[in-house]
Order: C-alpha cells, then structure tokens, then sequence
C-alpha cells in the first residue's frame, strides 16, 4: 500500500478483496477452520524439544531501542552468551559491542553496513538462537532467513504482518525443524502468571470472556525525530488501517484459555474510528513545512477486534497508541465465578466477594505467584525492564534450551497471536464482518498440552 493512500481508497479499493476474504476461501465445511495442507517434509513443530545444549549463543539483530535495551539481559542469564550483533547502523553494532564489553562479555562479531548483514549473521555457526528487534517489516524475512540459517529464532512483536508469511514462517519452522516464537514478555509479567495459574486452577470458573491490548499514548515518541530510526513506526499509519499491536495485552488472555491447547480462535471482526490523534498532534506541535505534514494518517486512533473462539468465548483485543490515555493493557478476565482486572488492580470472586465491591488484587498474587517469580524475581528487578518480565522471557528461554525442554510460546501461538494484524484488515475491508482465523496447528489445537503454565519440577538442574 502506498503511503499517501487515503483512507476511503485503503477501504474502498479493498472492499471486493475483503468480500473474497471472507468467502474466497479454500472449501471447509461450516464451522471447521480454514487449513493450510501441510506439504512434504513438514512435520509438527508442537511437543519438539530443544537439543539440549551447555552454552546458548545468541546473535542479535536490531540495535535500536529494543535490541539494545534486551543486550543487558542476555548478557546476564546464566549460560548464554551473545556471540555477534547486527545492525545497518554501524555504530549501533559497535556500541552494542562495547557494552558486552564493558560487561566483562567476550566481544561479539559485528555484521553491520550493508542488507546483507543479517543474512550473514543467520549463517554463522556460533550462533544457537537468532533475536530479531529491526522494524516490523524486517521480522518476515530475517525471521525465515535464521530458520533457513538452521536457528532458533525470537521476533518480537509482530513475527510477520501478512497473512502468507505467517504460514511461510510456520511451515519453514516445521521443514527446517527449529522453533520460531514471539517473544511476548507480557506473557511472563507477574500479574499475568498469577493470573493465568488461577485461572487454570479453576479459581474463576468457567472462562467465558476476556479483554486485553495495547492501550499507550506513543503520539510524542511516534513524532520523535530519533527514538524510531526514519520514523518506521508511525509511518505505518499511513499505509494501512490495522490492528498492529494488539498481543501485549491478547496473548496472555489467549493463554489463560489455553488457545491452541483446547480451543482456538476462530472468528474475528474488527471495528475502526476515524484517525484523529496523529493528525491532530501535528497540527499541535509540529511546524509548518516539516516533512510530516506530506503525510496522510490512516491508520484508526482505536481498532477493536471481536474474536470468538471455538469454544463460545469471546476476546475483545484493542490497539490504541494515537490518543492520550493512560497506559493499560486491559488484562480483564471473566468467569462463571469471577472476574479479574489488571489496570488498576482489582478481582471480585464469589462467594467471598458481594456488595458489587472489587478486592484488592495483591493477596491472590501472593497466593499463586508463579515459580519463575520466586525463583528468579530478584534478578529479574536488578536486570530486566518492563518491571522484570523482560529478563524472566530470556532466563526461562535459555534455561529452556539448555535443558532441552519444549518452549513455552511456539510457532503455531505465535502465528495465531499476530493473527489479528493482517485479519483485521480483511475484516474491516468488508465493512467489519467476521472472517475465519486460521487454524495453524492443522487440527491439533483440541489435544491439552503444557505450555506458560509451567511447574518448578519440570526444570531439570543445570
């Protein structure tokens, strides 16, 4: 999509796509998801462990904001060790060499200056695990370019924004036979944890319904003139009108409903306002003549998707990052006897709770703090950011791999996790009507499996 498509052309030239969307798809059979056939020498990638390893090396490509503020944590997980970085910037790379220096880590190789550089770094053979931070529309292609390189691979969010790469980047996970996961750090933050052991405890009932996203004012980072290298970020409200962040707050939701491991999503309709905030804040604070008054911003201030899952739960899913408000990511979960919510704090459980009065969340946080946090939550605040669910991600992925466990987040969570970016485009290209979510595990979503809901007794000692 070009970057100075209007709004009406994004909609309106899509508007017989969408319909095709929703009925173009390969036969199925009423209520059955839609399947990609699964091609000769592609295996399940679900149940695979990891070759148990001594040492995790890591090479990490994306030196901005993300990749280098993770460097630090990598650095400080027990048994890995970060063997090259990347960036296009060459003194990005250098300075993220230096750091492992300064941290008493061997220097790392240095892939950097040309488009190259990442491909390469996906071939070195001291390399065990890729971690990719670049811009959005890098996670596709470098993601597969380490799968193909024989790596794992970590993308943060999103792997891939377009409906065919995510089931390229599935199928060459199962061909290749290395894991490709999101690397979803609100999946391990420690309300999440608590939340989602009480959940399959069975402390609110029946799921029924949940809530999350991604609900941040970015307006003055998205205008920044060096926090998004060439503005990547905000130039993606020019040029597409999608949910493109809505997994910070979805997944763990998705988790506490054991997607993919008993149900799955299966439907998703999705609602747009009309861009306001961006425009607005320019007009505000930018001066006249700045290059960004030659851009059209498209993209909605609030995308709401409506998922319905297999099982007859719903999940509201929202992105939000163009109009002031508080931080949130929502977090609400509901039950046939209960209901919890993150931002603020609060739960309301029968029968002890009544009078319509929300308790204080703190007591069940205690109660079912997950064993990661007891474990390793001091270190986790002495070396991760986002309160430390940063540093419990990288620990629990190292330790993980060493011990030759399968990962908590696979390829086929991942894939339906980011689902929503390019489904909501189709959905809102066909006036919001609902169409089918694919189902990536090719029917194997109905067999109960492990997966955040760990226990400390699975962990083998290192």
């Amino acid at each position: 999509m070009s970057p100075t498509s209007s709004r009406r052309s994004i909609l309106g030239a899509g508007l017989a796509a969408g319909a095709m969307a929703v009925t173009g798809v390969p036969a199925q059979a009423a209520g059955q998801a839609v399947v990609e056939p699964r091609q000769p020498g592609q295996r399940s990638m679900i149940g695979v462990p990891f070759d148990a390893l001594r040492r995790v090396r890591i090479g990490v490509i994306g030196l901005g904001n993300r990749g280098m503020g993770m460097l630090s944590g990598w650095a400080a997980v027990p048994g890995a060790v970060v063997t090259a970085v990347c960036d296009i910037r060459p003194e990005r790379a250098t300075k993220a060499a230096d750091r492992l220096v300064q941290l008493g880590k061997p220097r790392p190789a240095i892939h950097s200056g040309t488009a190259n550089s990442a491909a390469e770094l996906c071939q070195r053979d001291d390399v065990d695990l890729v971690y990719i931070a670049t811009p959005w529309e890098f996670h596709y292609p470098q993601g597969k370019a380490a799968l193909l390189g024989g790596k794992h691979v970590g993308i943060e969010l999103p792997i891939a924004t377009e409906m065919a790469e995510l089931w390229d980047l599935v199928n060459t996970s199962e061909r290749t036979r290395k894991h490709l996961w999101l690397m979803e750090n609100c999946n391990y933050g420690r309300n999440e944890l608590a939340i989602l052991k009480m959940a399959h405890d069975g402390v609110f009932g029946e799921i029924t319904n949940g809530h999350g996203g991604y609900m941040h004012d970015l307006r003055a980072l998205l205008f920044s003139e060096t926090y998004y290298t060439d503005s990547w970020r905000r130039l993606w409200h020019t040029r597409s009108i999608a949910s493109f962040y809505p997994m910070h707050g979805l997944a763990p939701i998705a988790a506490a409903m054991d997607v993919n491991r008993g149900d799955r999503f299966a439907t998703l309709a999705a609602t747009a306002t009309e861009p306001q905030g961006l425009a607005d804040y320019r007009q505000r604070f930018m001066p006249p003549g700045h290059p960004t008054w030659k851009e059209e911003y498209v993209n909605g201030d609030l995308i709401t998707c409506m998922i319905g899952t297999a099982r007859g739960r719903v999940i509201r899913a929202e992105h939000a990052v163009s109009s002031p408000r508080p931080y949130s990511r929502i977090n609400s979960l509901v039950g046939s006897r209960g209901i919890v919510e993150d931002y603020p704090e609060r739960i309301y459980l029968e029968p002890d709770h009544t009078g319509d009065v929300w308790k204080a969340f703190a007591p069940y946080r205690l109660e079912y703090d997950h064993w990661l946090w007891k474990k390793i939550g001091d270190d986790a605040a002495n070396n991760g950011g986002h309160g430390g669910m940063d540093y419990v991600l990288q620990w629990r992925i190292v330790q993980q791999m060493r011990a030759g466990l399968v990962p908590d987040i696979d390829v086929y969570d991942s894939a339906t996790w980011c689902s929503p970016v390019p489904l909501s485009v189709d959905s809102l290209r066909a006036g919001g009507k609902p169409v089918e979510v694919p189902d990536f595990t090719r029917g194997d979503w109905r067999k109960p499996r492990a997966g955040l809901d760990s226990r400390d007794t699975d962990m083998p000692p290192l």
